[in-house]
């Protein structure tokens, strides 16, 4: 498997939804982890939670691309990816896309055996998307 994706939200019950509705939307069998919530069960994210998703995904695909819903959630990502052997660290993207949209389209293209980089990309197209849903390019 050349690419996992990992769904990084504040709440749980969210980030395991959008890997459930990506899974479901992309209709195959993709690697992608849902971390959210700190280690307590409260609103936040964990560093270490998400350092020890990439490890696992790392483990079973090349390379990862994550996708996150808020600023904390890509701070606390950056801290993890620093957390993890200098080796691994070239193998993790992160996609400035909306969360589910984006995971959305990053399953189905992981699904279609594409690179991270190309996983990514198709996870940031969903910004467009967005902008055209909401009216055009000024949204």
């Amino acid at each position: 498997m050349n690419t996992a994706v990992v769904v990084v939200s504040h709440s749980k019950a969210l980030a395991e939804g959008v890997r459930e509705l990506a899974m479901q939307m992309a209709r195959a069998n993709t690697a992608v982890w849902a971390v959210g919530g700190t280690d307590d069960g409260r609103i936040g994210t964990s560093a270490d939670a998400i350092r020890d998703a990439l490890e696992q995904a790392l483990h079973v695909a090349n390379e990862v691309v994550v996708l996150m819903d808020l600023g904390s959630a890509h701070l606390n990502t950056v801290m993890a990816i620093e957390m993890l052997p200098e080796g691994l660290r070239p193998r993790v993207f992160m996609a400035d896309a909306p969360l589910v949209e984006g995971a959305v389209l990053a399953v189905v293209a992981a699904a279609s055996d594409d690179r991270a980089d190309d996983v990514r990309l198709a996870a940031e197209e969903a910004r467009e998307m967005h902008k055209l849903m909401s009216g055009g390019a000024n949204a």
